[in-house]
């Protein structure tokens, strides 16, 4: 990226992203940018009345001996307007500065997580969850805080030219000399961009590099509190916070030396001006106002120079951070959405699976020509051995990843072909590693959607769940704290059951969704989703012989084909391999008692 910067040059690219936000924002930026003009044009017409003030004022009083009570009010008069008018300029400067910085930053952060929702989960697969929040967040924040000083920068611009413009009239030969800062301004600023452009690129990847490793120290804090990792971990952490310390302590040297060099180059201008004008002046070539006057406005000049230097010197870090989240709204590999629509109620749905492939590295294919239907209303158990791929299948069947080769139907339409919402509306998926909210037990369930308060009940007693939820001290209104810490893991898997049953979909399945309650309870789970708690079909990824045996069909997977298929009682007798990998697991497995 920084070679690219180099190639492109920072401050160019920088422009180009300014650019982006005039385009989506440009009556706010108008606004400020007047604001701003009006602002500098005040604050250049102080320098005009400091100068008529010493010619008319100031000058005559010393000859006279006193000065005349109309003009000292004229004087003040004068100061007041401009001061007042200047003031209207600076609220309407950082007003629309604010705004539109805020916008811009609110705008891009939506876009970024729509881009999110629509990218398949083989892209978010690929790209780890710090970085995914540092894009969203750091990156966003740098991409537009150039914003803060661009009206500034644009409304000072006009300053100077009023103000160049007023020192040549005033005097060409000071004028020129003192105009001589800016070609000095411009290489300062050159070498500024060259240094910290690759500085700024480093600190942004190394953000998004500790917010990665946080994240997974506090994602799996369980892990390294019982292993007692907390050292490793925090060296870890350590390693990367002071990679980045180091960069940004670096960058902030080259900055500290590079914004007194601009505060110092105009006020260089400024004693050469004064020197050489009290020259002229002795000599009679100038007059000792237009000497004031250009003095004044050299130091006015600082000014624009130095807002122009806030706006440069964010642009490194704006240009990175723009890339950065750029990088993800330009992603492809969105899933690509049909206009078909499937009946809202009813019996089951009926799912069918033809020839369905998939790989997560083209080199070793994870499924192949899978091929099975759950009828409507019925029960199918998928059974197979670790890394067989029943999961990835529930991950197809739910599409959250689309097939490399072949089709899923459901009740006849491709799932490619399903209008946006519709599988959702229909199918509903509940993984073995249950996620609850920080939320009450009600919040946790509906989502946000208007369900009655009996039906919540009702899909609690199908999962099992009506007794402990009953027991908890607000009951549904009962807050379950981060992840549902307060539940055991059985608990939160039957809230999580619960969640998916209250949706009524006409297709449940569950990816062992049960594992972490006993099998009394799970019986009596599976036992009330087949007598009528839910009319719809139901795929169960599942390993315990009571599990399977409640099934209509059980499918083997095996290597990722299917290697056979029938009842529980069939491929006991005519399938060693399943026959052996459901014993092993009867055996080798002491039944899970939950928590209360």
């Amino acid at each position: 990226m920084a070679e690219q910067h180099g190639r492109r040059g920072t401050t160019i690219a920088g422009f180009r992203v300014l650019g982006v936000a005039i385009r989506r924002e440009p009556w706010i930026f108008t606004l400020s940018t007047l604001g701003s003009v009006l602002f500098g044009a005040l604050t250049v017409a102080d320098a005009w009345v400091l100068g008529w003030a010493t010619d008319h004022v100031v000058l005559p009083a010393f000859d006279d001996g006193e000065i005349g009570a109309s003009m000292l009010v004229a004087v003040v008069a004068l100061f007041l307007g401009v001061a007042l008018l200047r003031a209207v300029g600076i609220v309407a400067r950082r007003l629309g500065a604010g705004v539109m910085q805020y916008r811009m930053q609110a705008h891009t952060r939506r876009a970024v997580t729509r881009q999110y929702l629509r990218l398949p989960m083989a892209w978010h697969q690929r790209h780890p969850t710090g970085q995914l929040l540092s894009n969203a967040n750091s990156d966003v924040e740098a991409a537009w805080a150039p914003i803060a000083p661009l009206p500034m920068a644009v409304g000072t611009l006009a300053m100077m030219v009023i103000a160049v413009a007023q020192m040549l009239l005033a005097d060409l030969v000071l004028a020129v000399v003192g105009l001589l800062v800016f070609p000095a301004v411009v290489l300062a600023n050159l070498a500024y961009q060259r240094l910290a452009s690759p500085l700024m690129t480093r600190a942004q990847q190394l953000r998004a590099e500790l917010s990665e490793i946080a994240h997974e120290s506090f994602d799996g804090a369980m892990v390294v509190k019982t292993l007692g990792r907390e050292a490793e971990e925090t060296r870890r952490f350590e390693t990367v916070a002071h990679e980045l310390r180091d960069v940004n302590t670096r960058a902030g040297r080259i900055r500290a030396a590079f914004d007194p060099t601009l505060a110092a180059l105009p006020n260089l201008g400024v004693l050469v001006v004064l020197a050489l004008g009290v020259a002229r002046v002795l000599d009679g070539a100038a007059d000792a106002g237009d000497v004031v006057t250009i003095a004044y406005l050299l130091t006015i000049v600082s000014f624009p120079i130095r807002s122009i230097g806030w706006l440069l010197g964010e642009f490194p870090r704006s240009v990175v951070g723009y890339e950065r989240a750029d990088a993800v709204l330009r992603a492809t590999g969105e899933m690509q959405y049909g206009e078909r629509s499937l009946p809202a109620v009813g019996v089951g749905a009926r799912l069918e699976l033809r020839g369905v492939g998939f790989a997560y590295d083209p080199d070793q294919p994870l499924l192949r020509q899978v091929d099975f239907t759950v009828e409507p209303g019925r029960t199918v158990a998928l059974v197979g051995a670790t890394a067989s791929g029943k999961s990835t299948l529930t991950m197809l069947v739910s599409r959250l990843v689309d097939p490399d080769r072949g089709e899923i139907l459901l009740d006849g339409t491709d799932l490619r072909d399903l209008a946006p919402g519709e599988l959702a509306r229909t199918l509903a998926l509940v993984p073995q590693s249950a996620f609850l909210f920080d939320d009450t037990v009600r919040g946790n369930i509906t989502l946000g959607a208007e369900i009655p308060d009996d039906e919540v009940w009702a899909a609690l007693r199908a999962a099992q769940a009506e007794g402990f939820v009953a027991a908890l001290p607000q009951g549904l209104d009962t807050r379950l704290g981060e992840r549902g810490a307060s539940l055991s893991g059985g608990q939160r898997q039957r809230i999580s059951l619960a969640r998916a049953l209250v949706r009524q979909p006409r297709l449940l399945i569950l990816d062992d969704a049960t594992s972490a309650v006993d099998p009394e309870v799970e019986a009596r789970i599976l036992e009330a989703l087949r007598s009528g708690a839910t009319s719809g079909s139901l795929l169960v990824v599942a390993y315990r012989k009571g599990t399977i045996a409640l099934a209509d069909e059980v499918v083997h997977l095996d290597g990722g084909r299917v290697v056979d298929r029938g009842t529980h009682e069939e491929l006991l007798v005519r399938d060693p391999a399943y026959a052996a990998l459901v014993n092993a697991y009867e055996t080798e497995h002491e039944p899970v008692q939950e928590g209360a």
